[in-house]
């Protein structure tokens, strides 16, 4: 009960007192790199995100970190539970922001920290708008910055993984920029089969190898998708 509450309190506390920090960060980070400025702007929510993971008692192993690339990527993740969020921005070495569904914004604070984080936002009611976040998501990948994505569309809540969600891949087949798959196992023992609270787990993250696409060939993203989702489920 008490590492439940302190980890709610922690989760907007922290959010509250650092959003400033994440503001400032944003103007500094105006006159530097690129690479620079994501290292600057994702420091505290990483900081966030592990203090997150570590109040629940939770151990994460991450195997393949040098399997990523230099310059921006598109890690395609399987989903199992709430948590693999914070295990991304926790414990990948690479800034990134993610696709996510537009019902976020509406949680208290967080939209501003995720649109620093160049976040993308996907309303999957509204096909038209839908349509554009997928351009908004190749712009944001094509101006240097990375992203993840869970073609699942909805969390697991184990190690069988659903179909991919068509058109997740079309960031990668249009701004071509390299696809690195990352298996989650056992992040859903920490909320999703818990009855109440959370419990600690011990949780996997494999970096596998990344997919280079060519330049000037068109990709079947059918195709692509199913060698994503092989390679993920490999690990699980």
């Amino acid at each position: 009960m008490l590492r439940t509450l302190w980890w709610f309190l922690f989760f907007f506390g922290y959010m509250i007192i650092h959003l400033p920090s994440i503001n400032k960060a944003k103007k500094i980070s105006e006159s530097l790199s690129l690479e620079e400025s994501d290292r600057i702007i994702h420091e505290k929510p990483k900081t966030w995100a592990k203090e997150l993971v570590r109040i629940t008692g939770t151990n994460v192993e991450v195997i393949g970190e040098q399997n990523i690339p230099d310059g921006p990527v598109l890690f395609v993740s399987n989903h199992q539970g709430n948590f693999d969020v914070p295990i991304l921005i926790g414990f990948i070495p690479k800034p990134f922001g993610f696709i996510s569904k537009v019902e976020v914004k509406k949680i208290p604070f967080i939209p501003k920290w995720m649109e620093a984080m160049n976040c993308v936002f996907i309303d999957r009611k509204d096909r038209r708008k839908a349509v554009q976040s997928i351009r908004e998501g190749v712009a944001t990948l094509k101006k240097g910055h990375s992203l993840v994505i869970f073609p699942e569309g909805t969390r697991s809540k184990g190690n069988v993984m659903s179909e991919f969600k068509k058109g997740g891949l079309r960031l990668a087949t249009e701004s071509k920029v390299p696809i690195v798959p990352v298996s989650i196992s056992g992040s859903y023992k920490i909320m999703e089969e818990s009855k109440f609270g959370f419990k600690a787990a011990n949780v996997k993250v494999t970096i596998h190898n990344p997919i280079f696409l060519d330049d000037k060939e068109k990709v079947d993203g059918n195709e692509l998708g199913m060698q994503v989702k092989k390679i993920i489920r490999g690990s699980l």
